[in-house]
């Protein structure tokens, strides 16, 4: 087919608009980098663009030399895994049934109504310090992953898509002798890779990011969290001590500041993220598949 010059002129427009707003999401995050990469003179100038000045390695050579950094890095690693995969199987064990109608589960309205009060009341934070630490799980992981094991917003979403999934599908299912557990497995997950995706990037941020709980609820510093720890780094540049450091440390400390520390902080924490994020997105833009039910 003859492609029209008006037809033309739209795909060339259209490449190099999304290119500009892709370079637009870029710059943020490598106007951060480039602080973190420049000596602490020019950062705190505010001398610093779009490219380093006075090129160092430095705020992340403080930071990884740090002794409980790698540590750190080991626990929110260890926390993502574990937590984001006991998020999603009670995410997914509690939207199913309740996706079902009232003739199917009796009294469905009222879980549905226990589980959404808990989005909008909570116990506060010393009654839940009291509870984390009476069932005797304060400084280990469980304190991290167990009191938010299921998130109602994201089940609420999972239990809306679960809901839009053709009734055709589960009756023929029942009809070939198909249980919940194999029908869930087989048909519903599979139709709602899209939510999944959405819910488990939702669940890895959310464990990745936070660091207050690890603030609160770990005595040790070696439990720290990779945030809370990071957290504790860029409040301690400030007030450090330079006559107990190594010569190699005051080196490194003559060139970064609070801030470079904390841009370089900001980059480490993000980029995990970064690099899960484009595995999922593809599911960010399918539909639910329903080209297997006939009329």
């Amino acid at each position: 087919m003859k492609t029209s010059l008006s037809r033309k002129f739209f795909v060339v427009f259209n490449y190099i608009f999304l290119a500009l707003l892709a370079i637009l999401c870029i710059m943020p995050i490598w106007h951060v980098l480039c602080i973190a990469l420049s000596e602490n003179r020019f950062a705190v100038s505010g001398q610093v663009g779009l490219w380093p000045k006075g090129f160092t390695l430095d705020a992340f050579a403080y930071l990884s030399q740090k002794p409980g950094f790698f540590e750190s890095f080991i626990v929110s690693v260890k926390r993502v895994v574990l937590g984001s995969t006991l998020n999603m199987v009670m995410c997914i064990i509690t939207a199913y049934p309740l996706s079902k109608s009232n003739d199917k589960i009796h009294f469905r309205t009222v879980y549905t109504w226990y589980f959404a009060i808990t989005m909008f009341i909570g116990g506060g934070l010393i009654p839940t310090y009291f509870v984390i630490s009476k069932i005797g799980i304060i400084d280990s992981m469980l304190a991290l992953i167990l009191p938010g094991a299921l998130s109602f917003w994201n089940c609420t979403m999972m239990l809306n898509f679960f809901r839009g999934v053709p009734g055709e599908l589960e009756d023929a299912a029942s009809i070939d002798g198909c249980g919940h557990i194999r029908m869930l497995i087989k048909i519903y997950l599979p139709l709602s890779k899209a939510c999944l995706a959405t819910v488990l990037l939702f669940t890895i941020v959310g464990h990745w990011n936070s660091w207050f709980d690890g603030l609160i609820y770990m005595n040790s510093p070696k439990n720290y969290p990779l945030q809370t720890y990071l957290m504790n780094v860029v409040n301690s540049v400030a007030t450090v001590n330079k006559e107990v450091l190594t010569e190699a440390e005051r080196e490194i400390l003559a060139n970064v500041d609070e801030k470079t520390i904390r841009m370089a902080q900001i980059f480490l924490g993000a980029l995990p993220i970064m690099c899960v994020y484009p595995f999922l997105q593809k599911y960010f833009v399918k539909g639910l598949v329903v080209g297997s039910v006939k009329g």
